[in-house]
């Protein structure tokens, strides 16, 4: 039996050899060893317990090491753990698709599986592209999308994440150049007026012949700056893109499976997209498991043209082992009362955080859902304020000026008000 390593050992082979996200091997804070995971506690290799207030960004809806989903992983893992996608298919996958084709909104209905939100996005991307070139319309060659947006990693995605105040602002002279319009400045609840689209409508009304898609994270801005915006912006974002013949991507990687109070953020404006990427969530935060789904009219328009078929197919699309989970966990959410337990969520943030308000460093409080921010008035100190949230028995990281929680769906009310409480204790010391 292999020898198990203490917890200096895990700390100083991950000093050497482990690339963790936007990290660099001479950070001055080591990560925290986990020894285990349960409902919504992470068990470090030193025996503290943290009340998980990240949802391992945004995915276990359901907690971690659920019955029902480690059930459904040993089950299919007995049958096959993996095959290829091309020229086969698999129970798990159809049942996937269908499921998703059935809870996502109105005419959306040809599913393409991956295995990561920002290929997802990819794939959405490039579904609009060989749409308008399988058309004839080859110079609809450009994206456009707001401001403080983020859609992932690669480079597609880069792109279209904000080209100023984004991560990956550094790389704008390598990668193609979109089209960026003014991020929406009517906050959720706000009143909507038409001239918070001015900017949208004009671009669109000049530029609409050389632009294939618009993306946009809808309700939600998330890694961008945690902004909740008017559900009217995106109904009309929706029938402005209709109006000038540019198709619809929302990228609800973050926000689908009931985070933001609704099965998926767009049904806030009552709109369906043209193609809609979700992720993260889809397996319970059990796998890494990505879809795009879009309608009859881009999946037809595509394969009219000289390919004839869509030309992605990554190697891991349909894996039996993550559709398996992916329908167990969805099969968890809607025979649950997942409404009534996000609600109340609401409910317990808005209550909790409620006291940070009152703070001179804190700029703003909101929440949404299952979502709550504290915004600062300046960014934080990473290696200052992570430790003073292990110290509080809770597990928060937050980026720039955010302080932000997305529980698991299954936390207690108690817990709730123990993580949201320690959030603000360290604030207060901030």
């Amino acid at each position: 039996m292999a020898q198990t390593l203490t917890e200096q050992q895990i700390i100083e082979l991950d000093r050497q050899h482990v690339w963790h996200p936007y990290s660099a091997f001479d950070m001055p804070l080591a990560p925290f060893p986990v020894a285990s995971a349960d409902g919504v506690r992470l068990t470090l290799k030193g025996g503290r317990e943290l009340i998980d207030g990240m949802s391992s960004w945004w995915s276990t809806l359901h907690g971690y090491n659920h019955p029902k989903l480690k059930a459904a992983a040993k089950n299919q893992i007995d049958t096959m753990a993996h095959v290829m996608f091309g020229g086969l298919t698999h129970e798990p996958a159809v049942k996937l698709c269908k499921t998703l084709v059935d809870i996502t909104p109105a005419g959306l209905n040809k599913v393409f599986l991956s295995d990561s939100g920002s290929v997802a996005c990819e794939v959405a991307i490039k579904m609009a592209f060989q749409y308008w070139i399988s058309q004839g319309q080859s110079q609809k060659n450009k994206l456009i999308t707001v401001r403080n947006g983020y859609h992932g990693d690669t480079f597609a995605t880069m792109s279209v994440s904000d080209p100023t105040t984004g991560m990956h602002h550094m790389f704008n002279e390598v990668l193609a150049q979109q089209i960026f319009v003014e991020a929406p400045q009517c906050l959720f609840n706000d009143e909507f007026e038409e001239r918070h689209v001015s900017d949208l409508k004009n671009t669109l009304k000049e530029k609409h012949d050389s632009i294939a898609a618009m993306i946009l994270e809808p309700i939600v801005q998330g890694t961008g700056g945690m902004r909740f915006y008017s559900p009217l912006y995106l109904k009309r974002v929706k029938e402005l893109c209709d109006e000038f013949n540019v198709l619809l991507i929302c990228d609800e990687i973050a926000t689908g499976f009931g985070r933001t109070g609704k099965m998926f953020a767009c049904e806030h404006a009552g709109i369906s997209p043209d193609i809609l990427c979700v992720g993260k969530a889809l397996t319970g935060g059990f796998m890494s498991m990505a879809a795009t789904i879009t309608t009859d009219k881009v999946a037809k328009g595509i394969c009219e043209g000289e390919a004839g078929v869509f030309m992605h197919g990554p190697t891991f699309m349909g894996n039996p082992l993550a559709c398996a989970v992916a329908n167990a966990s969805l099969d968890i959410l809607l025979n649950d009362d997942w409404q009534t337990k996000v609600d109340n969520l609401q409910v317990q943030l808005l209550k909790g955080l409620a006291p940070a308000k009152d703070l001179p460093q804190v700029a703003h409080v909101r929440v949404l859902g299952g979502i709550g921010v504290i915004e600062l008035r300046e960014p934080v100190h990473m290696p200052t304020v992570q430790p003073m949230f292990v110290e509080e028995g809770i597990w928060v990281r937050p980026f720039g000026k955010l302080v932000y929680i997305l529980p698991p769906f299954i936390i207690n009310d108690e817990d709730v008000a123990q993580l949201t409480a320690a959030m603000v204790r360290v604030v207060k010391r901030i």
